[in-house]
């Protein structure tokens, strides 16, 4: 049978478990160098890279499987636009297609377990994801983004996702070109403590224009590469935030490190935390704000994910 559709599994579950770090695993544990116009969206036309990826995905599958969760897991495209495949010299490459097909058949090995496992096409936005400045005007986001949502729809993946948003102009632009795909689809934003975004837009501010700019709306919003404490703040902010914004914003990828955007972008070193720390905060979103896809980002790994897949199960 052929895995649930993602508002199948969204709607069946209380809760979702995603997948932990993988850029930031490979940039520190392992020998391969990240391109530097696609990041790792190359490794898997190279043996030993593709089974570097394998390897850290199958860890948070396994992980899915152990404790019997419906899994969240995302291409390896978070950089894979047509301008920067063609950057990398692999223009004549179906990246985002062969990308899906290679998570695809990971989930497939899976056997009856596959069925849970949801797959989302990642996009995020053209420049640096913690520089507002770079960020595109919404029509020039819609023209830039538009070729690689399609490419990923096509290819067949179970939902869209463009996240580590830091401005709200790039994150319209991109909800008009998932949209329009007819893919259900999730934005994703970096987030302030203080309930903005990165260029100091309101959450609700935010989500009320995308959900009026974009037909149809998201299937839901998320936050990533932003600490579990930071997300409970910006979401109970009482100014900035909203009981809209708290029924919208379904999920969250967290890192390791309770800093501000500008202090992650600068650190020195990676900051982590405890796995059963990570576990333990996570879990308690769940309970606390009815957070339904709970998993990680920079600064996780395997451990951080079991322990907190051990929690929601047990929850």
């Amino acid at each position: 049978m052929p895995p649930a559709t993602f508002e199948d599994i969204f709607h069946r579950s209380a809760c979702i478990l995603g997948e932990g770090s993988l850029i930031e695993r490979l940039r520190r544990n392992s020998p391969f160098e990240l391109d530097p116009f696609i990041v790792n969206s190359g490794f898997i036309y190279e043996e030993p890279k593709r089974k570097a990826m394998e390897s850290i995905y199958r860890q948070y599958l396994d992980a899915g499987a152990r404790h019997d969760l419906p899994l969240l897991l995302s291409t390896p495209t978070w950089r894979a636009s047509r301008q920067r495949i063609a950057d990398a010299g692999l223009a004549d490459r179906d990246v985002n297609g062969d990308n899906f097909r290679f998570l695809d058949d990971l989930r497939k090995s899976y056997k009856d377990y596959s069925r849970k496992v949801v797959i989302g096409g990642i996009m995020s936005c053209k420049g640096d994801a913690y520089d507002r400045n770079q960020t595109l005007e919404a029509d020039e986001a819609y023209a830039f983004h538009a070729w690689q949502a399609q490419k990923l729809a096509e290819a067949g993946v179970d939902f869209l996702m463009a996240c580590t948003l830091p401005a709200l102009e790039e994150a319209v632009g991109l909800a008009r070109a998932m949209a329009k795909t007819n893919k259900p689809y999730v934005v994703s934003f970096v987030v302030r403590s203080g309930g903005t975004l990165l260029d100091n837009t309101p959450l609700k501010d935010a989500l009320t224009a995308i959900d009026s700019a974009a037909t149809p709306k998201p299937f839901a919003y998320m936050v990533n590469c932003t600490h579990a404490s930071n997300f409970r703040s910006a979401l109970l902010h009482k100014v900035n935030s909203s009981s809209l914004v708290r029924d919208r914003m379904k999920g969250l990828l967290a890192n390791t490190a309770a800093l501000t955007p500008e202090e992650l972008d600068n650190a020195d070193s990676l900051v982590e935390e405890e796995p059963e720390v990570f576990g333990r905060d996570l879990a308690a979103l769940h309970k606390e704000l009815g957070t339904r896809i709970l998993g990680g980002c920079c600064g996780t790994d395997q451990r951080h994910i079991n322990d907190l897949a051990a929690r929601l199960a047990g929850a």
